[in-house]
């Protein structure tokens, strides 16, 4: 090997001993078929979008290892968003044989030897671009530019990444939310126009969250919406009251009653943490290590958000604080434990890899697309087939919004969209656009004076797969508590099967309770309700039907013999729900 200006190896252009420092993992089907596509083009530049908990660093370090073998590069440079990323890339290089040293320096401008590159972080580029630019220059050099929409945040953010990378050889980027509130572009991506004259970004492979949802790569998430009466008083010295999430109220309003739902001297924190950690128990009984993270605005909040925790769990949760310097150690034990909670503020919201993450609380009054599927991110990793996640989040438009949209695929527009013939903008583009507008509004109450006085917390509905499930009921209610309890080992086709399920069962406990129900004569049966019972068990035994090859006739003959009744079409209501239930046993491996 010779030294390179920088003080570290410059590795020939082929060298098998580095099969022997580590062992790839098999590509998943969406990271080979990215990676044939790569090697087809054999481009200078590509974009790779893919959900978060996909598998982005796999595939880049696939790509990584492919051209430092061919002899096609010869360096790495990795680009991250934080310092604990840079770190993370560093481990999962090592683990396949290449050697990143992420504790490089500006002021050193030098790596370690016996490293093939380095890790850097944005901000370290933009300080210094000319330094990074002679390292590229002086090897073949490939960029892998993590979350690349980071290098749009500021001017002399993308300044930085071009006057730096410009000479790369190679330039892989990466990102799972491509979109920015912004129109700032972002460096070394595409743009084309679209129908409507829109610059959007082009990226080279697309894998979203809903097919990765599909082939089991993600987790279903759950979100848990609560809602309730929230009590302020106004820098003007008005007390105001509101239901959170009122739909007929102003957006002011609406950021004032969330900063009131999150004040952790009032109820709602506590209670929602506390059906959080309910869930979690409820997860925990088939993954034993799972965790939680709860997402807060600031270390006030982080800190008193902890001290509840500890109360409810009577265990002192992991707390992550931006100022602190053991930060990244701290993620890694808790990644690496059993322990129940992690309380962090935004550092943890992008790119940190802790797969047992499986309950989140947003308690945060941040709404932009990005963050929001940035933070959801942090739960969507699966480890093995069945985890599911849950979120509970609070009950305001820009955040039902989001979570709605889920497996909406966006790209980054550089222009904002022309009004349409009726003089109304895109309604996504629209309701995208308020979300960002509600963050700004957010953040200019908080310079002013505001004094939370009181709040309550009721369980207002589950949203997954773009549907709702549930109404508004008192915390601790059967409503709640039958959400609450879903398993914590189910792919998507059986949490949506158990979802309907419970709440059909939820809608026919109502109408028992109903005075008019009472009142009715009981040899009456709904027309209504049975219908929608024997098309939900048709839909289930389709489902079935396709998982286990079972012809549908036989799945209802055996059904019949399990449950007892008639054939479906005179079956009364409680016969189609218990045939419900046992679909549901067999969907989750109970006898």
């Amino acid at each position: 090997m010779t030294e390179t200006l920088f003080g570290g190896p410059s590795l020939p252009p082929a060298y098998p001993e580095r099969a022997a420092w580590g062992t790839a993992p098999k590509l998943r089907a969406w990271q080979q078929e990215a990676l044939d596509l790569y090697m087809t083009r054999n481009p200078k530049d590509f974009l790779a979008v893919a959900t978060p908990g996909a598998g982005k660093t796999t595939f880049a370090l696939r790509i990584a290892t492919t051209l430092l073998d061919s002899g096609v590069v010869n360096r790495i440079t990795i680009v991250a968003p934080t310092d604990h990323l840079k770190r993370q890339w560093a481990d999962a290089a090592a683990k396949v044989g290449i050697a990143i040293d992420p504790n490089f320096k500006n002021s050193d401008g030098q790596h370690g030897r016996g490293f093939v590159g380095v890790a850097v972080t944005y901000a370290q580029v933009a300080s210094k671009p000319m330094l990074h630019r002679a390292k590229t220059e002086a090897a073949r050099t490939l960029v892998i530019l993590d979350e690349i929409h980071h290098g749009g945040e500021a001017l002399s953010w993308g300044d930085g990444l071009r006057e730096a990378f410009d000479p790369a050889a190679r330039r892989l980027s990466l990102t799972g939310t491509p979109f920015r509130s912004d129109t700032s572009p972002i460096p070394f991506v595409e743009y084309a126009e679209d129908r409507d004259g829109i610059r959007r970004s082009k990226a080279d492979y697309t894998y979203g969250y809903g097919n990765a949802l599909r082939d089991h790569v993600v987790r279903p998430v759950l979100f848990m919406a609560y809602s309730g009466q929230m009590r302020w008083r106004t820098s003007a010295g008005d007390e105001m009251a509101a239901s959170l999430g009122e739909a007929a109220v102003t957006k002011d309003i609406t950021s004032q009653a969330w900063r009131t739902a999150l004040n952790p001297t009032g109820e709602w924190i506590p209670a929602v943490l506390a059906a959080a950690d309910k869930r979690l128990g409820e997860v925990r009984r088939t993954v034993p290590d799972a965790g939680g993270l709860v997402i807060a605005t600031d270390h006030d909040d982080a800190r008193a958000y902890a001290g509840q925790l500890k109360k409810i769990t009577g265990q002192s949760p992991t707390v992550i604080l931006s100022d602190d310097s053991k930060a990244s150690s701290k993620i890694e034990e808790f990644s690496a434990g059993d322990q129940r909670w992690m309380v962090a503020v935004r550092m943890v919201s992008e790119g940190v890899d802790v797969p047992r993450l499986s309950v989140g609380v947003y308690a945060t009054s941040t709404s932009t697309p990005l963050f929001f599927a940035q933070a959801v991110g942090r739960f969507v990793r699966a480890r093995k087939r069945g985890e599911t996640a849950s979120v509970f989040l609070p009950s305001v438009p820009p955040l039902m919004i989001l979570a709605n949209t889920m497996e909406a695929e966006r790209d980054h527009a550089l222009d904002r969209p022309e009004k349409d013939e009726d003089g109304l903008f895109n309604p996504e583009e629209n309701l995208m656009a308020e979300a960002n507008r509600e963050d700004k509004a957010s953040d200019e109450l908080t310079k002013g004076k505001f004094e939370a006085l009181d709040s309550q917390a009721s369980f207002d509905r589950v949203l997954f797969d773009g549907g709702e499930f549930g109404t508004g009921a008192d915390i601790g209610s059967d409503e709640e508590l039958d959400f609450l309890g879903i398993p914590g080992l189910l792919d998507a086709e059986q949490v949506g099967t158990l979802l309907r399920q419970r709440q059909h069962e939820q809608q026919s406990r109502k109408k028992r309770q109903s005075p008019l129900a009472a009142a009715a004569s009981p040899a009456v049966p709904d027309h209504r309700m049975l219908m929608d019972l024997r098309n939900e068990l048709a839909k289930n035994v389709a489902a079935w039907s396709a998982r286990t090859g079972t012809p549908h006739g036989v799945v209802h003959t055996k059904l019949r013999e399990v449950c007892g009744g008639p054939a479906v079409a005179q079956a009364n209501e409680e016969q189609l729900q218990a045939r419900l239930r046992k679909l549901q046993d067999w969907f989750i491996g109970r006898k």
